[in-house]
């Protein structure tokens, strides 16, 4: 029994898809190019994608000339191919980061398709704007991690569930390609997200008894065999050694101790944290399941994602490692959910939405332009001295260009806010317009602020200036990936792991002590720095005595 889609009383326009294809389209490029690998998570993807470029491996992936088997490389792959086909105009990190935008493209295509497919003909472009105006999206979209690699293969996942009951032959393409993508972005997550979720449906709801659902599981599995086979043989035929490593110390017996440990306090990580990374999303998608709550067995269009929300939150909860990033293949199903409910949202609850989202983006564009002119200025406000505190050595700069796409974007913001009509789809559109103008104003008046602490590129350029001409090696103490990757990148500075401290010279990780780290009988400290403002990181250089 399949759940008859409401049409849509006041159709799209083409003049609005227009506008809502613009806007999705400055939300998705600003903030991809023009700065430097933040830490810690670009810093250490990009080093990856780096490595891979000098050295011509595009097997094993590599750090600072080190095997790294944490994941599979599809996202290095595909950001080293990006840097490399925009070298001519943009340095390479910025070329690579453009991969981050072409894999959130899709996931906003397939996430659109999967809700026009599940809603109707005019649900397509509210499913895209919804995820993308989710909190937990608006900084990790724009970043070079494998987890937005993985995200579109969740989205492909979806979109071909959506399709099963009735289109075999291309539910299971879409399926077994997303199963692919996921599975050489980070590994076996996504299979087991496949594996759940395709039990689940048909053991929970009769609806999924289909053939048609079956046939498309199998077709499923011959389409990601390919991508799940190809890139493990190679490697395992290339070295055992280095397979081994990465299908079993990164993958199924990191996953065999936690599994003897059990779960802990980081297993409610996404309960206390998803409120805030799937807002607006996740009051939208809890009052769907509410008011469908007596009608849940008919309605196929919300088993699949209530079925893929569960299987997310409780396979994602029990993981070894937890961050919010890795939260963001949750925001799919439950932006789907918030999708059903635009036709039966009360006008006076997406009216108190919309309002909320007005005020909240007026306000914090406010305070963003006064903290830059308070900087600018220098006009000694408590705000500015805090800023300049968390910064310090930060000299702002005006500059025309961002000053005037800033107040262009400004200005265009109040226009669209005051001119859009009243309507259902107004709550989500003016959502997406705020949360667009506050990262217009964070990458362009300030970007210099944001990249002076979280870029490495000083403390790179001052170790290099105090590196001896002549040195045999550099050994490493407590230096993680990310800064082996941007001394690599930044200063061409090989470090390796030496715990016989054979090397001449070594380059340590510690706290501001007043004491040295080694012995001063036997090394002689030549440097030492941190990146600007960072009272977390310091860094000393030691040289052996002669």
């Amino acid at each position: 029994m399949y759940f008859i889609k409401p049409t849509d009383p006041n159709p799209i326009t083409p003049a609005k898809a227009l506008l809502i294809g613009v806007l999705c389209l400055i939300w998705l490029g600003t903030g991809l190019v023009g700065h430097d690998p933040w830490k810690p998570d670009e810093a250490q993807g990009f080093g990856l994608v780096y490595s891979m470029l000098q050295s011509g491996d595009w097997l094993v992936p590599t750090l600072a000339g080190e095997p790294y088997m944490d994941k599979p490389p599809l996202f290095y792959w595909t950001a080293a191919l990006s840097a490399k086909l925009f070298s001519p105009l943009l340095p390479p990190h910025d070329g690579a980061r453009l991969a981050s935008g072409f894999y959130t493209a899709l996931t906003m295509l397939f996430t659109g398709l999967a809700g026009r497919k599940l809603y109707g003909e005019n649900r397509g472009w509210a499913a895209a704007i919804i995820l993308i105006g989710c909190l937990g999206m608006l900084v990790r979209a724009h970043q070079m991690i494998t987890d937005l690699a993985l995200l579109a293969g969740c989205a492909m996942l979806l979109y071909g569930f959506a399709q099963s009951q009735e289109r075999a032959l291309r539910a299971g393409i879409w399926i077994g390609t997303g199963i692919g993508i996921g599975f050489m972005a980070k590994g076996f997550i996504a299979p087991v997200l496949f594996v759940l979720i395709a039990a689940l449906l048909p053991a929970l709801f009769q609806n999924w008894r289909v053939r048609n659902y079956l046939s498309s599981l199998g077709i499923a599995v011959l389409c990601a065999l390919p991508w799940i086979i190809v890139w493990p043989l190679l490697l395992y035929q290339h070295s055992p050694k280095l397979f081994d490593e990465w299908i079993w110390t990164h993958n199924i017996g990191h996953w065999l101790d936690y599994v003897k440990s059990g779960p802990n306090s980081e297993s409610f990580y996404y309960l206390k944290n998803l409120p805030w990374l799937a807002w607006p999303a996740l009051p939208l998608a809890v009052w769907t399941v509410w008011q469908s709550r007596n009608r849940m067995a008919q309605r196929d269009d919300l088993q699949l994602p209530m079925v893929s929300f569960g299987v997310m939150f409780v396979t994602l909860s029990l993981v070894p490692h937890i961050k919010e990033v890795f939260a963001l293949p949750m925001l799919l199903p439950l932006t789907l959910l918030a999708t059903a409910s635009l036709s039966s949202l009360k006008r006076g609850a997406a009216n108190a939405l919309d309002w909320f989202g007005l005020m909240t983006f007026a306000l914090v564009a406010i305070l963003m332009w006064w903290g830059w002119a308070g900087l600018l200025l220098d006009n000694h406000a408590k705000i500015t001295l805090w800023l300049k505190d968390y910064q310090p050595g930060f000299e702002p700069e005006f500059q025309i260009m961002p000053f005037a796409i800033a107040t262009v974007a400004t200005v265009l913001w109040l226009i669209l806010v005051w001119r859009v009509g009243r309507s259902m789809r107004r709550a989500v559109v003016n959502w997406l317009s705020g949360i667009t103008l506050i990262w217009i104003l964070a990458m362009t008046l300030w970007l210099p602020w944001l990249d002076s602490g979280k870029s490495y590129r000083s403390m790179v350029v001052s170790l290099q200036h105090a590196m001896p001409k002549q040195y045999q090696c550099i050994g490493y103490d407590y230096l993680g990936e990310g800064q082996r990757a941007m001394l690599h990148y930044f200063g061409n500075i090989i470090t390796q792991h030496d715990p016989q401290h054979r090397c001449d010279l070594r380059l340590i990780q510690g706290g501001r002590l007043s004491k040295p780290l080694l012995d001063e009988t036997r090394w002689e400290k030549t440097w030492e720095g941190s990146r600007r403002g960072d009272k977390g990181e310091h860094y000393l250089l030691y040289r052996r005595r002669a």
